[in-house]
């Protein structure tokens, strides 16, 4: 049997780290929380991305707020995507409660009461800094994967981009999208026929009808300006704390299309616009991805493809993506092979799914001789997990079944006056708190139709002493509206109009 200095050595010398680095807490092993046995993690690999995963009651959003006020302190901006909505408390400091002072006695950190620096977002109305994008911004090939569009489907939204862009037609929100596929299979189909090739109705039609799905799932909230700058994620305050951007979706767990069409958004904007950062000693943004089966449980093979290639790819750019899910069987494995660092808090064996659920979570963490992990995620208590995360040299730590310290923030959510109160000293609540309509593709194709139907030869009245005044004219624009020549007249002016 394994001995008590053997676990010393082991747990010491696979969690000691040359640079700065997050301390969780201790090391228990049979019983016995070793304050001597520091559980941390090397701040230069948490670009590496990792799993926060548990039973619902075990300690998971305490241990996302432990790691984002390690972070905030050392300077590294954080983005929490809170489904919950029950982690704003970390603006305000918490209280040494005498179960936190036992906690902390025994794990021999120091207890100290802190608040840091914090922004509230929100996709929809809630108060906050508003989060938007525009469809230009997605552009045609990210839109389709979002819409789950085949492949002659995602030919013509390319098609529809490109017209714009050709046009100069901006594509800011959904109703500019929505007018554009009217236009091109009404007034504007020889057009674009012409130019582009022959676009069936069916298959505009479809397109519609998924655009009108996003949209009753908050999209129109979504799309639109003024786009959101992920500049303004990386701040710090005064002090070099970073910021902790909270946004707030506990108004969209019943809407995942939307959920996930703004995380893949986010993290394909955020790619494309940070730099390659190589090997750094600390990253750039860490994000949490809370209750994060809502993204892949719907989501469609190519999504989830799309998914798979930016969490392989964001590293280099020094971002580290943190998914929190009650089983890490929610999250695919092709993702799950990417995550570096593995946070598990304790799982229920109520059935015989759950219980090979637990077997091929056991599975995945490294081998020890100290623990017998399969029967210890049945039996962690409320804020102990079993740690593994990756050195400086990108080796796995050894596994650890580890008593975390408490949050020194509060550990509850912010009363509302204290959400006013901290939106009204945000300087991006009051930059981004305006919606920006400026003309778009959906006033241009509006003005181009209007101008074409004025344009349009006024019909000559006809003289009859037969029929009464109301039913010649009936009769006459009738007669006109429906003759070739008055068609083919509407439909040149609207071609000079777009030369």
């Amino acid at each position: 049997m394994p001995s008590k200095s053997a676990f010393l050595e082991s747990t010491q010398k696979g969690y000691t780290f040359s640079g700065a680095q997050l301390v969780l807490g201790a090391a228990q092993w049979e019983g016995t929380v070793f304050s001597d046995a520091k559980v941390g993690l090397p701040l230069k690999t948490m670009n590496r991305h990792g799993l926060i995963a548990g039973a619902t009651g075990t300690g998971k959003t305490k241990t996302i707020q432990v790691l984002s006020e390690q972070l905030s302190a050392l300077g590294v901006p954080v983005v929490m995507m809170d489904i919950k909505g029950d982690f704003s408390g970390i603006a305000q400091p918490g209280t040494e409660a005498p179960f936190i002072a036992e906690r902390h006695a025994k794990i021999g950190i120091p207890y100290t009461p802190n608040a840091f620096p914090v922004e509230l977002m929100t996709l929809s109305a809630q108060d906050g800094v508003r989060l938007r994008a525009t469809i230009s911004e997605f552009g045609p090939v990210l839109f389709s994967r979002i819409l789950e569009l085949n492949a002659t489907q995602e030919g013509v939204m390319s098609v529809l981009f490109k017209y714009c862009d050709d046009r100069q037609l901006p594509l800011l929100d959904l109703k500019d999208l929505k007018k554009v596929l009217h236009y091109i299979t009404e007034e504007g189909k020889e057009e674009i026929a012409a130019d582009y090739g022959k676009i069936a109705t069916a298959t505009t039609g479809t397109i519609l009808r998924k655009i009108i799905a996003l949209e009753q799932q908050g999209g129109d909230l979504f799309f639109g300006e003024l786009s959101f700058d992920i500049e303004d994620f990386l701040r710090v305050d005064e002090q070099g704390r970073g910021y902790v951007n909270i946004i707030r979706l506990t108004d969209i767990q019943d809407k995942p299309k939307l959920f996930s069409t703004f995380m893949l958004s986010l993290l394909a904007e955020i790619y494309q616009k940070m730099p390659e950062r190589g090997d750094s000693e600390q990253p750039e943004l860490v994000v949490f991805i809370d209750e994060a089966h809502l993204i892949f449980d719907q989501a469609s093979q190519a999504l989830l493809d799309q998914i798979e290639t930016i969490i392989k790819l964001i590293r280099s750019k020094g971002i580290g993506i943190y998914f929190i899910t009650q089983n890490p069987m929610d999250i695919p494995k092709g993702v799950l092979a990417q995550l570096g660092l593995k946070i598990q808090h304790a799982l229920r064996a109520f059935t015989a799914n759950d219980r090979k659920a637990i077997k091929e979570t056991a599975a995945n963490y490294p081998e020890s001789e100290f623990y017998d992990t399969t029967t210890l995620l049945t039996s962690l208590g409320i804020g102990e997990a079993l740690v593994t995360a990756l050195n400086e040299k990108g080796i796995p730590t050894p596994l650890a079944a580890t008593v975390l310290r408490a949050p020194e923030s509060r550990m509850n959510i912010l009363e509302n006056a204290e959400i006013i109160a901290l939106n009204a000293q945000s300087k991006l609540v009051k930059k981004y708190q305006e919606t920006l309509d400026r003309e778009s593709a959906y006033e241009i194709l509006n003005q181009k139709i209007t101008a074409a139907v004025e344009a349009a030869p006024a019909p000559e009245p006809e003289t009859s002493s037969g029929p009464t005044l109301g039913e010649t004219l009936g009769k006459s624009v009738t007669k006109v509206v429906t003759s070739p020549s008055f068609i083919r007249g509407v439909f040149g002016v609207l071609m000079k109009l777009f030369k």
